[in-house]
């Protein structure tokens, strides 16, 4: 991994990063979750100056952490390091648009929202309504 892939990460790159990590938590990266994340990059305000084509390169990153034994705290002291406090709520309701996206939460998925909901020291009853936002918008008829 270069160093020009790790430093700096925009605050973007670390909300990208987030989802995609989202999405490979159950080692199954369906294609509803890759289509709510380029939805997400193509659509929302936050990513209106985002290069998509950082969408690859933030992908191999978190492959690349993900293939080694602390890869997940290396993963979210980027994600500190890179992300404003403001961003924190907007990074979790990121990740569990992304976790809803297919329908299912595995375990593994409500794994991971549970330890991002620590690493962002976010107010459970905050997080309670980002997560019930998720399930309304992702239901199915």
């Amino acid at each position: 991994m270069s160093q020009n892939v790790l430093h700096p990460l925009s605050p973007q790159d670390a909300l990208v990063a987030l989802m995609i990590a989202m999405s490979a938590s159950d080692m199954d990266m369906r294609t509803a979750e890759l289509v709510k994340i380029q939805s997400a990059v193509n659509n929302l305000p936050i990513f209106a100056d985002y290069d998509p084509d950082r969408l690859k390169l933030m992908a191999q990153l978190v492959f690349d952490l993900f293939e080694q034994e602390d890869g997940l705290d290396a993963l979210f002291g980027l994600m500190r390091e890179s992300l404003p406090e403001r961003l924190f709520e907007t990074a979790y309701a990121l990740s569990c648009d992304v976790a809803a996206a297919d329908g299912t939460l595995t375990e593994s998925e409500l794994r991971l929202l549970e330890e991002l909901r620590y690493e962002l020291a976010l107010d459970r009853l905050h997080a309670a309504a980002i997560e019930r936002g998720a399930r309304a918008r992702h239901m199915t008829l």
